[in-house]
């Protein structure tokens, strides 16, 4: 399980539940939760599109001191997402093996997955909440009070209708879709998916075409779920998910879109695609038996000149770029152009 909700992988057409844990941090504690630095960690593994989307908004944010991060094995177990890339196979902070510790902590006897990402109250080492949809859009907005000097808003008032309407089409054909193909346990399904992924795709490069992102003049809260799934398209999803019309690479705006994105400051440095790459060739063992991973595509072409500064555009609109990638969360050679 790729993370971001539960998901159903027989021979129902895919689907990908609710988050079952929906409790949210906020500036009110409304919840029980208040916003308090150093209180909670969020864990991810890079491998994971959904929990991509909160590695990108914690670092455009400048959350690094106050939201501290655990990164998963990328590879999992019959419990699922597990701590062995640290010292003696625990978090150092939480002290817990597998994140199904935490879940068990929250709620006893939980009969769902365990996904990622997800936000673990530190001091009593309860899950708060693995809610994919809605972390990212509560760091943006209920966490401003420790954002970075300069932090961009990524979920601008005046623009959310628009941005909401845009991430609910990515979210479906985009998002979903490309795990809609691969899952597909029938020809139908596979060739709706597809054909709904591949339409998108295209609306998506007309939109593109003439204005540097998605919505508004500045990066937000729709490029980056779009970006987490175009950064995976050519490594796992062309191939391993059978979306194979076209490579990204091969489609001249999205191409360009995808690069311009990567190369901002808060996107490509928080991609790992090594870890990527293992998880979905390795984990994925009904659609690639072999458990061989493959040695391409080559990654440099995303460090090259894209252009589409010429369309204008304020990629942090009145903010600057995030700070330096602190050096303990830096993506390793492997997994780096």
């Amino acid at each position: 399980m790729s993370g971001g909700g539960n998901t159903d992988y027989g021979r129902k057409p895919f689907q990908r539940s609710r988050a079952h844990f929906t409790d949210r941090i906020t500036a009110d504690g409304r919840d029980g939760w208040p916003v308090e630095a150093g209180r909670y960690r969020l864990v991810v593994s890079r491998a994971c599109p959904w929990a991509s989307r909160s590695l990108v908004s914690r670092r455009l944010l400048g959350l690094e001191d106050a939201l501290s991060l655990a990164i998963a094995d990328p590879i999992q177990d019959d419990r699922s997402w597990r701590f062995t890339l640290d010292p003696g196979d625990r978090d150092p902070v939480l002290g817990i093996r597998y994140l199904s510790e935490a879940y068990d902590r929250r709620e006893t006897g939980y009969p769902g997955g365990v996904s990622v990402p997800a936000i673990v109250d530190v001091p009593s080492g309860r899950l708060v909440t693995n809610d994919y949809q809605q972390i990212t859009l509560d760091l943006a907005t209920e966490w401003t009070a420790l954002h970075r000097e300069g932090a961009p808003d990524l979920w601008p008032k005046a623009l959310r209708d628009e941005i909401d309407t845009v991430i609910a089409d990515v979210y479906e054909d985009v998002n979903n879709g490309v795990y809609r193909a691969g899952f597909a346990t029938g020809q139908a399904r596979y060739d709706d998916a597809y054909d709904r992924l591949f339409r998108r795709l295209e609306l998506l490069a007309e939109r593109l075409a003439g204005q540097r992102y998605l919505v508004g003049d500045t990066i937000t809260e729709a490029d980056i779920r779009l970006f987490t799934t175009l950064v995976r398209f050519d490594a796992v999803y062309h191939g391993h998910f059978k979306c194979n019309r076209w490579k990204l690479t091969e489609n001249q705006v999205l191409w360009a879109y995808a690069r311009d994105l990567y190369q901002t400051p808060g996107f490509g440095d928080t991609v790992d695609f090594d870890h990527i790459k293992r998880h979905y060739y390795l984990v994925h063992s009904g659609i690639n038996p072999t458990g061989i991973v493959p040695l391409g595509p080559d990654p440099t072409g995303w460090l090259t000149p894209h252009h589409r500064e010429e369309l204008g555009g304020r990629p942090f609109g009145d903010g600057t770029p995030p700070g330096p990638v602190p050096e303990a969360e830096r993506v390793p050679v492997a997994g780096r152009p």
